[in-house]
């Protein structure tokens, strides 16, 4: 699997989602700066990582949103190409369009750094496939705006077409539904806030984050 991880000022997850892909995929990700125009050919996914990009001035993610290389990201997911957005990066795949809602200030307004319950709530995608349906794991999540929230209408339509994909097992944040990622129509962009990158080896005491891109990985071997 080819993957690519996009690096914005501010970034401070990239290093640790280029790790877990080499780890599971045994190539290294290419590593993408953010005034890049066009993004090299034959690559498989596109990961957007945690952090604060440009300080997650106006609001978090906004500013990323707009930078070059987004414009070859979002031609990327167009063609079919996987695009994952962890935390700060579901925020920036909301800003651009990518995914419908947007991540708000967490409901007690602390920022919040611990693992928390997960439901799978769909299994039948490109990186939810190693889990079964239901499936309960944790993850360790790290922010201070991840309070998804969108209209009614966006929210039964994700609920109706199967396009929540992870769900808080918990009261974590505020966010509606317990939402903690969704997918685009095409399932095949998702954007989640915590961090499967953070449980891929022994050392992290949690190998569930691992599973998620193994599933990539079978789906694209």
């Amino acid at each position: 699997m080819n993957s690519a991880v996009v690096v914005f000022p501010g970034s401070n997850c990239d290093r640790d989602m280029m790790v877990a892909l080499e780890l599971v995929t045994g190539r290294r990700p290419v590593a993408l700066w953010h005034a890049e125009a066009e993004v090299p050919a034959g690559l498989d996914l596109i990961a957007l990582p945690g952090g604060f990009s440009h300080g997650d001035y106006l609001r978090a993610g906004a500013i990323a949103a707009r930078a070059r290389v987004m414009r070859a990201v979002i031609g990327h997911a167009a063609r079919g190409g996987l695009v994952l957005g962890v935390c700060n990066g579901f925020q920036v795949l909301t800003e651009a369009g990518l995914l419908p809602g947007a991540l708000m200030r967490n409901a007690g307004l602390d920022f919040i750094c611990r693992d928390v319950a997960l439901e799978v709530a769909a299994a039948d995608t490109p990186f939810t496939r190693a889990y079964g349906a239901g499936a309960a794991i944790t993850l360790p999540i790290a922010h201070h705006d991840g309070n998804f929230q969108a209209d009614p209408e966006t929210l039964d339509r994700l609920e109706r077409e199967g396009l929540v994909a992870f769900r808080y097992a918990e009261a974590v944040n505020g966010s509606a539904r317990d939402i903690a990622g969704i997918l685009n129509a095409g399932r095949n962009v998702l954007g989640l806030m915590p961090h499967p990158e953070r449980a891929v080896e022994e050392a992290h005491g949690n190998l569930d984050g691992r599973r998620l891109f193994e599933g990539l990985l079978g789906v694209l071997a």
